[in-house]
């Protein structure tokens, strides 16, 4: 019998026995015939066609329920498929590329061989388990990945390299998880799978260095000979089998590539963007350039959108971070999106292969002339739900942005008598324990308006006043007036400040007591609450950390309500009060068509007389906020334990003792370890952990501490002293 005969047997016979017959004891491949192309899909009796491509009526079932015959059966379901994928697939080959080498086609031959038994094998069991081959829907999915392959190295590639290695991880997981619900039978099927993979692989790896560019490396080549859909991503399964890919011939820096690597499986990606400087584009308009700290700053910190979004979205960014880096994170429990390098601050545009793909959605830090302008070429590629420029931003909603937009939220808050306390005929402005109108911001134009508001805060008894521009980056961008009369160099500021044509905000400065910050994410099914975290200024009202409690998505902080003596029932009423803002806040969005995060800045402070008040909204930041990235940190906390986001910059980092931030990382490796608990996805329990790369940064590092208490949190390093 000649290869090629055998070959079309396996490949268009439709009754199930003819494509697992195996081949005769001797095989010619005298006459290999001209090369065919790939048919739309191998012959199948009816009861195994292949389901639609966006059909999901039969998903994989994972390890769930594999105490149960008929779930142990339906997973073999799955398994058994794949085999016959890759037996028709290597019959594809073997047709396809007549004038390959002998050597290789007599190995595709004993793989196939391989896989027609592997295949036998797992109908056995399932048949032992009450479950019928083609009782349930089956995938094509290898079959529309590998079938179009070009030359011998896309299938080496592509199914040796990809779903072959993946295998090596999937076999040693399921024969674990098949022996512990006492099916020794298919444990021990899945072990010898499993050594049969490894020789798969090797197989396969040995053409792949043969055929590959030598330039390359072996994972450089690898990335760059698969074709879409596949990506490294599909090489994989939940853990990462080292053992197996060693005895397959892989090389440490290929596995340590591929435990980090991350892209999209079949889900379109949502595309994340960290653009810091949207606000202060309003104020100072499309000239405005970040100095070269800022600009070196938002470099550092371009990661951070990776702790917004899902393991199957992308994060842009310039440069992307080191293996280790990325393998510290996984191993502390965080997964890890695609990157795609991209400096948008450079006014580059962005890479064409992701204008070339399919997107889910388009995620910056914020929304405005900025992101449209950077991520313009984008649009055309989204297809999820409704996204246009327009939709994502306009003149209209740039009113969002300003602390006037904010002041004049809260002012109203408290004056409107339709919004009453529950069960009350009091309105929210009556209570003793809330900041009064008289303490809001005002809006002033032009120097006069400014020096007008001022006196009247003043004759208030309020002698230290600020003046805040309307856009401008948080704790910057305004001049603090304590003397008693007002110097000419901060009349000249109010002067340049109000000639941009946006207004400045004056208010009366208030001995701060405690900062904490409000989350909510804008959709439209309307405005709803992400949680609160605890937030810590300097003296000048500047950022230094976020940090959130066990119970974060429920109720403000603690130490909130624990400042006031009265009323009593002070806790309910802050949480009764924030979902009356809501409500509020929810129609002004809505009015303006607004979508996205939105945080709220808010503090208590002591009057002179010693009482505490609330002043319920500082600012509104339409935009992703550090509080917003505490709380999406939190989700990777284990139940219990308290988490504080902090950022420093080098001169904290030398203040402590560290020369620079790698020094600075490995102590924080040292003296607090990250520990991890829970199956089967482990989260963080205590420790201390840098989210960006210390080797890369030259500005500024982010870490995330977490701890079971607390009090462990106080005197973090970098000016973060007790907290309240």
């Amino acid at each position: 019998m000649e290869l090629r005969a055998f070959a079309e047997q396996v490949l268009f016979a439709t009754r199930l026995e003819d494509k697992l017959r195996p081949p005769p004891a001797l095989l010619a491949d005298d006459h290999p015939g001209p090369g065919i192309q790939a048919p739309r899909m191998p012959g199948r009796p009816d009861f195994l066609q292949f389901k639609g491509p966006s059909d999901r009526s039969s998903e994989f079932p994972g390890l769930r329920h594999l105490d149960r015959s008929v779930e142990r059966g339906r997973l073999l379901h799955f398994f058994a498929n794949h085999e016959l994928l890759a037996t028709e697939l290597m019959a594809l080959v073997l047709l396809r590329f007549p004038d390959a080498p002998p050597a290789f086609r007599r190995g595709v031959l004993q793989t196939l061989k391989d896989e027609q038994e592997h295949t036998r094998l797992y109908l056995e069991r399932m048949q032992a388990c009450g479950v019928a081959f083609g009782e349930l829907p089956v995938s094509g999915y290898f079959w529309r990945a590998v079938s179009p392959m070009a030359d011998p190295i896309d299938y080496v590639a592509g199914l040796c390299l990809t779903f072959e290695q993946a295998n090596l991880d999937f076999c040693r997981q399921f024969a674990t998880g098949f022996a512990a619900v006492g099916d020794a039978d298919t444990s021990r099927l899945l072990d010898r799978i499993y050594r049969d993979e490894i020789g798969h692989v090797a197989y396969g790896l040995k053409w792949f260095r043969r055929w590959k560019d030598a330039r390359f490396s072996d994972w450089e080549a690898y990335c760059r000979q698969l074709k879409f859909p596949l990506s490294p991503q599909r090489a994989k399964g939940i853990s990462l089998n080292v053992e197996g890919r060693h005895a397959a011939g892989l090389d440490d820096g290929f596995i340590a590539q591929l435990n980090v690597y991350s892209a999209s499986k079949g889900r379109t990606p949502g595309v994340y963007w960290f653009n810091p400087f949207s606000e202060a584009r309003f104020g100072r308009g499309p000239g405005f350039t970040p100095v070269r700290h800022q600009a070196q700053l938002a470099r550092d910190l371009a990661n951070l959108p990776q702790f917004l979004c899902r393991q199957d979205d992308v994060v842009l960014l310039p440069a992307r971070p080191s293996i280790e880096h990325l393998s510290q994170l996984k191993n502390a429990g965080f997964p890890l999106p695609e990157f795609v390098e991209w400096d948008g601050l450079a006014g580059h545009n962005p890479p064409l292969e992701l204008s070339q793909r399919r997107l889910g959605h388009l995620r910056p830090w914020a929304w405005g002339p900025d992101s449209l302008e950077c991520l313009g070429p984008l649009f055309p590629a989204v297809t999820g739900r409704k996204q246009t420029p327009e939709h994502c931003f306009s003149e209209a909603l740039s009113v969002v942005y300003s602390k006037v937009w904010s002041a004049d939220l809260l002012r109203d808050f408290l004056s409107n008598d339709g919004l009453r306390l529950p069960g009350s005929d009091l309105s929210w402005g009556s209570q003793a324990w809330l900041c009064p109108q008289s303490e809001v911001g005002v809006a002033a134009w032009d120097l006069d308006q400014a020096l007008a508001a001022v006196a009247r805060i003043r004759e208030r008894g309020h002698h230290r006043v600020v003046v805040k521009e309307a856009f401008g980056l948080a704790g910057h961008n305004a001049v603090r007036l304590w003397e008693p009369q007002i110097l000419n160099h901060q009349r000249q500021w109010i002067q340049a400040a109000t000639a941009t044509g946006h207004p400045v905000i004056v208010e009366p400065w208030m001995e701060r007591v405690t900062d904490f910050s409000v989350q909510f994410e804008m959709s439209e099914a309307g405005l709803r609450l992400q949680g609160f975290t605890g937030l810590l200024n300097d003296l000048r009202g500047q950022f230094l950390a976020n940090w959130a409690a066990p119970d974060f998505a429920r109720r403000p902080p603690a130490p909130v309500a624990e400042i006031f003596h009265e009323p009593a029932d002070i806790g309910r009423r802050l949480t009764e009060l924030y979902e009356a803002l809501r409500g509020l806040l929810e129609v002004r969005l809505q009015s303006l068509g607004f979508l996205g995060p939105v945080g709220i800045d808010a503090f208590v402070y002591r009057t002179p007389e010693g009482r505490c008040r609330l002043k319920p909204v500082v600012e509104i930041n339409p935009r992703y906020t550090m509080g917003r990235l505490t709380l999406e940190l939190m989700k990777r906390v284990y139940p219990g334990s308290f988490g504080a986001f902090q950022i420093l910059n080098l001169r904290h980092v030398q203040g402590l003792g560290w020369p620079d931030f790698v020094a600075y990382a490995h102590h924080l490796e040292e003296k607090h370890p990250v520990r991890t608990e829970g199956e089967p996805t482990p989260r963080l329990r205590e420790g201390r952990l840098c989210l960006n790369d210390p080797t890369q940064a030259q500005a500024c590092v982010a870490v995330w501490h977490v701890a079971r208490r607390r009090e462990e949190l106080e005197g973090l390093g970098g000016g973060i002293g007790k907290m309240p």
